[in-house]
């Protein structure tokens, strides 16, 4: 990869860290991963984290804008699902130093789950 894709690349995938970078917003992430793929409905997200709507809308729309989550109308309902593909870039990306070059990281300890 040339370092200027490797800047950009780098530069998104820090948006995206930076998108997930509270609590409220990685709570959502986790939440739509669980659903995958059918997602959920906002007022299911709502209820299940216990936040306010227009507080929702705040945090849908940053994970929204870096390419995290997609949001579509069905009817009077907003439907939310993860971005799983740029999830997996995100993870390919990180997972790419951390355990293929360097080998900070074994790269079977990456894949388990607390």
């Amino acid at each position: 990869m040339s370092a200027k894709r490797d800047s950009q690349a780098a530069a998104r995938f820090a948006r995206m860290l930076a998108a997930m970078g509270s609590e409220p917003r990685l709570n959502i992430v986790r939440l739509l991963l669980a659903a995958h793929p059918e997602g959920l409905v906002v007022g299911d997200i709502a209820a299940e984290l216990g936040i306010a709507n227009s507080t929702l809308s705040h945090h849908l729309d940053k994970l929204k804008n870096e390419g995290l989550v997609s949001v579509q109308r069905e009817g009077t309902c907003l439907r939310c699902r993860v971005n799983a593909t740029g999830l997996e870039e995100l993870l390919g990306f990180l997972y790419a130093e951390c355990c293929t070059r360097s080998k900070a990281v074994e790269p079977g300890r990456v894949v388990c789950c607390s």
